[in-house]
């Protein structure tokens, strides 16, 4: 296997070339890699909420283009980054979920040993570290003579998985914590030790490290482009925020409709509010109209009760809703993967479009960026991704092909170990070992018809299935994939 994955290392880069990123710019752009925490597919005002108030990322919006079929290669956080950082899918770098942060160092996926006698499957107990030998996508650009900076959430490992090993000239606030945690968004912050004042937002913090950072770093002064990944803390639990805000949407909520929650509400804006801070910076330095801003989330929007599910003393209501999509994080449905992407570059990207044809997901982040900035990395990374740059440039971009490889039991959300593939309009999904007897299970949906995946069509299109469960096939020996088995002690 390991002659296919340099053949499609040779691929992906041969495709690189063709589309020009060898070519070197007389300005190299700027980057600002917007990444929201759990931020759900309609959670802001471009993509259709009404209630969540957030004009500046809007404005990124309406300054490029938004994508109505962008994903992410995982439901969990960790997940995403990695298949960012990397440029692969999950599947092959082995961390498929959220284990960025536990103490155990695994650079490999492996089959659980034993499970529950009522579990059908024997899942995967996935890497949990970005592995230090993959050349990422903050390497390629501080090769090519990029300032770069980390600033919020990691993730993905600390030493030799950190921002300062993996490209980072700088990393703020040096954490490798999942969430702000308990307690966390107000100083004193625990992801952040002995830095704030009593009752300063994290968020905020961020933003002036952010706005310090490219006041700093600023082309004109340096003669050095830079890399600024702002990869938020918001709007991740736990779910408080500023009770002025709070009481702001208390007093517009209406509970007849799904979105109404005043406490996400108000994360959300503070997020916004940070995000203009950046966006008038750029204005202010004289550097929007030579820098790509990136507008993403890490995985769908939390749609349980946080009560229930997260911690005692929350209200016993959902946070947000992915509808019209079905589920949301930690669920292989279109809720957990499905997310709000913009992108804008000034004079290079038609302002104001919406492009509901290219299928995008996280993976295309690295080959995209580099193609965008003309970035001829030193080494030859493994891209399981697509340049987007055809779509972004009004061209024809004919690809309509995603994965994503979920492996794990998580009773919170009901997830059996899955896998889907996204072919056009056409998703299935592999439940593996979850009949009865211990065969697959499978469900297709047609998501241009049934975008809340309701009506499976799997026995009625057995054809169907055959060929994207081939596909399905094709992905994980590609990849090298580690996915479940039956489990041998399953007890009907």
């Amino acid at each position: 296997m390991k002659s296919i994955k340099c053949v499609f290392a040779v691929i992906g880069m041969a495709l690189l070339l063709q589309s020009g990123f060898q070519l070197e710019a007389k300005e190299k752009p700027n980057v600002v890699f917007i990444m929201i925490d759990d931020l759900g597919w309609k959670d802001v005002g471009f993509m259709g909420s009404t209630f969540y108030e957030t004009p500046n990322v809007d404005a990124i919006a309406a300054k490029g283009m938004r994508f109505m079929n962008a994903y992410t290669a995982a439901p969990l956080c960790a997940a995403t980054r990695t298949s960012i950082m990397s440029g692969t899918w999950p599947a092959r770098n082995g961390l498929t979920g959220a284990s960025g942060h536990v103490e155990a160092i695994r650079y490999h996926a492996s089959v659980r040993q034993k499970a529950p006698a009522e579990r059908k499957a024997l899942d995967v107990v996935e890497s949990t570290r970005l592995n230090p030998d993959c050349y990422t996508m903050a390497e390629a650009f501080h090769d090519a003579g990029y300032t770069t900076a980390h600033i919020g959430k990691w993730h993905m490992g600390t030493a030799p998985s950190d921002p300062l090993s993996q490209g980072f000239d700088i990393d703020i606030p040096h954490t490798n914590a999942p969430s702000p945690l308990p307690e966390g968004w107000f100083a004193p912050w625990p992801v952040w030790p002995g830095e704030g004042k009593e009752g300063d937002h994290l968020e905020d913090r961020m933003a002036e490290e952010a706005l310090k950072f490219i006041k700093e770093n600023n082309p004109k002064k340096t003669g050095k482009p830079f890399l600024l990944d702002y990869w938020a803390f918001s709007v991740h639990s736990p779910w408080k925020a500023k009770q002025e805000i709070i009481d702001k949407y208390e007093k517009k909520a209406n509970y007849y409709e799904g979105q109404h929650t005043a406490v996400y509400a108000a994360m959300v804006e503070i997020m916004d509010q940070a995000i203009g801070r950046l966006m008038t910076t750029l204005e202010e330095e004289g550097l929007i109209d030579n820098t790509i801003v990136i507008f993403y989330s890490d995985n769908g929007g939390w749609f349980l009760s946080a009560k229930k599910y997260v911690h005692p003393d929350y209200v016993d209501v959902p946070m947000g809703t992915n509808y019209p999509l079905r589920d949301g994080k930690a669920s292989i449905y279109e809720g957990g993967t499905r997310v709000p992407l913009a992108i804008s570059w000034p004079g290079h990207i038609e302002p104001g479009t919406v492009n509901h044809d290219a299928i995008v997901s996280s993976v295309d982040m690295y080959p995209t960026l580099i193609d965008l900035c003309g970035i001829k990395p030193n080494k030859h990374p493994i891209l399981d991704g697509s340049s987007i740059k055809p779509a972004l440039l009004g061209q024809e971009f004919l690809h309509d092909e995603i994965y994503c490889h979920f492996p794990h039991y998580i009773p919170a959300t009901g997830n059996v170990p899955s896998t889907y593939v996204r072919k056009g309009d056409w998703k299935l999904i592999r439940h593996y070992h979850d009949n009865p007897d211990q065969t697959h299970r499978y469900e297709l949906y047609n998501l241009h018809n049934d975008i809340g995946e309701m009506s499976n069509l799997a026995a009625s299109l057995p054809e169907k299935v055959k060929e994207l469960d081939q596909m399905i096939d094709l992905h994980l020996a590609e990849t090298e994939a580690v996915f479940p088995i039956a489990n041998p002690d399953y007890v009907k």
